[in-house]
Parts: structure tokens; C-alpha cells; sequence
């Protein structure tokens, strides 16, 4: 007779990098006798994926585990488990504040996770937030069990070695450490074969990916022109880049493999060089612009997105114009920008006193998010008229009539379905904009 499954629920927050790890958790406890469900109400296992990068997404998570008592209440067997950067920055807190919490596994410890739950399922609680200068989780098949069946993502290294004054990640992920290439391109090749028609390549700084073997260095640019070789047919993304390690290499890669998108997230955080330097960036206003001069001179057709923090400690509205000055020579397509959020433990929380007034952050977060949206519809209204090569990922959220899909550069475009479907590339030409699509029809040619 086989032996009854449990049902294992997984709820995602945060980056990519954190997707891809749920993915690896599933194919871990796929392996330990649980299957995935899409609701928690009919689980035995919920864990949480958590991020730490910023405030509010912690306090989104606390505020789901209060919402999880109520199942917690009807099924006393139901075990609760906080895995990743949540987890690993506040360990046994976490379980001193939370009851309803059985269990607390950091990044590193989801081999870890079936002993976890054995401990849990005894009344005692599990928990392990050890840090590993090794782990890669290299030899493990992710399952991708919330994908569109169209892109998928790979992870190629961990942790991280920068120490931003403003960021938990090199404490929550550890070190950096790079996985063997060999495996990274197993699991691109198998993403291809299952249909997977996108990769996007993950790390906390893909830039500084490094893998030795005896007398043969792998750096970022050999495995991307490595991956893009799987076949023409694959796209290649990575995410993310840091300004200080994206050489005229990596540059050249791009723009010799037609596969690789033309699309490139590369943080700023703030246009200001002393604030840069307070952050602990390690590049200046000056150098960052050099990077997007030789980024539009290797790659014409490049379209840019970064991220913002304002009001970071002592910044000054001088500091803040400069923000504002650089996002309108740069003009990038897209930005995710955010208030200054102290966190725990950081060079910043410890150094520097967050003394910008919360009504001052506001209002010059306004301030960019304005700007930054006239650019961004300026550069779209650019695009009317223009053709596009297109990947479909699937149905328009608006209209099963219409499809959507991305370009190369990362722009998503809406168009009619005909008889085409996701995973096929076709040719659009632009009709009209919004503030987030662009507006299509299929051409043939």
C-alpha cells in the first residue's frame, strides 16, 4: 500500500533569488513524501519564504502568520515553518514572538528541512540558521511549480560580499560562493527541454560570479556566452548587476549573442557621489555614467532599469537634486523606487543616524516617482510604430482574446491571440502605449 502524501503549501516574498529557492525546497520535500497544493487551507506544512530587505516586507509577513492561527486553530497537526532571509535575521526572536511558528530554517539550512519537521511534528520547535560558505544547492532539480511554463529562473551563486551600509543581505545569505558551471548549464538545458523558452540567471551580484577548477577560471562573461549556447532559440537574462563589477567583457558577450535580452537592471540607489560613498557602494556618480555610456555603445538597443533609495541618512536636497538630475540624463525605462528603511545589524543602523524626517522621504520619493514616470511614458511613446521580436509567457490578465509576452528589452506587449500561443515568438508592431504595455499586433515577415 502506498503511503498517504502530505500537503505542503509555500508562500513566496521578495526577490527572484527567493523563488528560485522555494523551488528548490519543493524539490527537497517532493523527496521526503509531501506534494505541493495551491491552498494553505488543505496543508499540512505551510512555510513562509521571507525577505528582509526592507521593513514593510516583514511586517506583510508577521501580519500573514496572524492570519495562519486560524487554520492553526481548526487542524492542531498543521505545522508553520519561516524559512529564508526573515528567518535567518531574526532566529529565535521569531519564535518567541510569533506561537504560531514551529519552525525556522535560514537560506542555507533546506537540506535541513525534513529533520526540522520531524523535531516540529514532536512539539518542540525546529530550527536551524546556519550560515555555509559552501552551499549552492547545485545538485538539486528545482520544481518549478509556479512557472508559466515559459521562463524559468537559475540560480548560478549565493550570498553576497559588497556590505552596503544600508543592506541585510550579506547577513541573511553569507558570503558569496559561485555554483560548479557545469550544473547551471545542466539545469538551463533541462529548462529548455521541458519548454522553457527563457532563463534569467540569478545572484545577488551575477557580475562577480567566479568558479575555479584546477587550471581554468569561469568568470560572469564566459558562463553567459556558455548559456546562450544551449540553443538560439533560448533567451538568456540575468539579474542583478552591480555597477562596480560590469566589465567591457560581459558587454561584449551581450552583444554578440542575439539571444542574450538587451536588457539590463544595474542599481544606482542615488545619483549623488557622497551619498554613494556613505552607502558603500564602491563607484561614483561619475563612474556610473561612464558604465552607461559603454552599456549603449556596446548594446545601442539596450534598455536600462535600476533601483532608488531616497532620504538615506544625512542626504541632503542638494543630494537629492542630483538624484533627480541623473534619472533625467540616464533616462532609464523602468526604476523600483523606495524610501530609506534602517535595518538591524547594518553598517548604517550602527554608523549613521536615520535623520531624515519621514515627511521629507515622502515627498522626494513623490518627487522621483513623477519623474521617472514621464520618462518612462516618454520612452514608450517612442516605441509606436516600432517592431518588436516577442516571447509569448501567456494570456493577458484583461482578455483571454489577447496575449502578452516581453520584447528583448524587457517591455511587455499586449496583442491579439489568433491562433498563436505561449512559448512562440512572433513579430508585433506597436499601435499604442500605456503607462506599462505596450499595445500590438502580430505581424508576419
Amino acid at each position: 500500500m502506498t503511503e498517504k502524501r502530505l500537503k505542503l503549501y509555500i508562500e513566496t516574498y521578495g526577490c527572484q533569488m527567493n523563488v528560485a529557492d522555494s523551488e528548490v525546497v519543493a524539490s527537497i520535500l517532493q523527496q521526503n513524501n509531501y506534494e505541493l497544493t495551491a491552498k494553505a487551507g488543505e496543508a499540512g506544512l505551510i512555510l513562509v519564504n521571507t525577505c528582509s530587505v526592507r521593513e514593510n516586507a516583514e511586517q506583510r509577513v508577521k501580519a500573514r502568520l496572524e492570519n495562519y492561527m486560524s487554520l492553526k486553530k481548526k487542524n492542531k497537526d498543521l505545522l508553520i515553518g519561516v524559512i529564508g532571509c526573515m528567518a535567518e535575521r531574526m532566529k529565535e526572536k521569531l519564535l518567541e514572538e510569533e506561537p504560531v511558528v514551529d519552525l525556522i530554517a535560514g537560506p542555507d539550512a533546506y537540506r535541513e528541512l525534513p529533520e526540522l519537521i520531524r523535531i516540529a511534528s514532536t512539539g518542540q520547535k525546529g530550527i536551524n540558521t546556519m550560515l555555509s560558505v559552501e552551499e549552492t544547492y547545485g545538485d538539486i532539480r528545482p520544481v518549478r511549480y509556479d512557472s508559466n511554463g515559459v521562463t524559468a529562473f537559475v540560480s548560478i551563486m549565493r550570498g553576497c560580499d559588497n556590505y552596503c551600509a544600508y543592506c541585510v543581505v550579506p547577513y541573511t545569505r553569507g558570503r558569496e560562493r559561485s555554483r560548479d558551471p557545469e550544473s547551471v548549464l545542466r539545469e538551463v538545458d533541462e529548462a529548455f527541454k521541458s519548454g522553457n523558452r527563457e532563463v534569467t540567471l540569478l545572484g545577488q551580484n551575477v557580475n562577480s560570479y567566479r568558479w575555479e577548477d584546477k587550471s581554468r577560471v569561469t568568470d560572469f562573461a564566459d558562463l553567459l556566452e556558455l548559456t546562450a549556447q544551449v540553443s538560439p532559440l533560448l533567451r538568456i537574462r540575468f539579474s542583478t548587476s552591480h555597477p562596480k563589477d560590469l566589465p567591457d567583457k560581459v558587454l561584449r558577450i551581450i552583444a554578440g549573442n542575439a539571444n542574450i535580452c538587451r536588457s539590463i537592471h544595474l542599481p544606482v540607489q542615488s545619483g549623488s557621489t557622497s551619498v554613494l560613498e556613505r552607502m558603500r557602494r564602491g563607484y561614483t556618480r561619475e563612474s556610473y555614467l561612464e558604465r552607461i555610456s559603454a552599456l549603449r555603445f556596446f548594446i545601442p538597443e539596450v534598455s536600462l532599469s535600476t533601483d532608488i533609495i531616497t532620504g538615506f541618512c544625512g542626504e541632503t536636497n542638494e543630494e537629492h537634486q542630483q538624484t533627480l538630475s541623473l534619472l533625467r540624463k540616464v533616462g532609464f525605462d523602468f526604476a523600483f523606487m523606495f524610501k530609506y528603511s534602517e535595518r538591524p545589524g547594518t553598517f548604517a543602523a550602527e554608523n549613521f543616524p536615520d535623520d531624515v524626517p519621514e515627511e521629507i522621504k515622502t515627498s522626494r520619493l513623490n518627487e522621483i516617482i513623477k519623474l521617472q514616470n514621464s520618462i518612462s511614458l516618454k520612452i514608450k511613446k517612442q516605441d509606436i510604430g516600432r517592431i518588436y521580436e516577442v516571447l509569448i509567457e501567456g494570456v493577458s490578465k484583461r482578455s483571454d482574446q489577447f496575449l502578452m509576452g516581453r520584447t528583448s528589452q524587457n517591455k511587455v506587449a499586449v496583442f491579439p491571440a489568433g491562433n498563436h500561443k505561449p512559448g512562440e515568438y512572433v513579430n508585433v508592431r506597436t499601435l499604442s502605449v500605456s503607462s506599462a504595455t505596450l499595445l500590438a499586433e502580430i505581424i508576419n515577415h
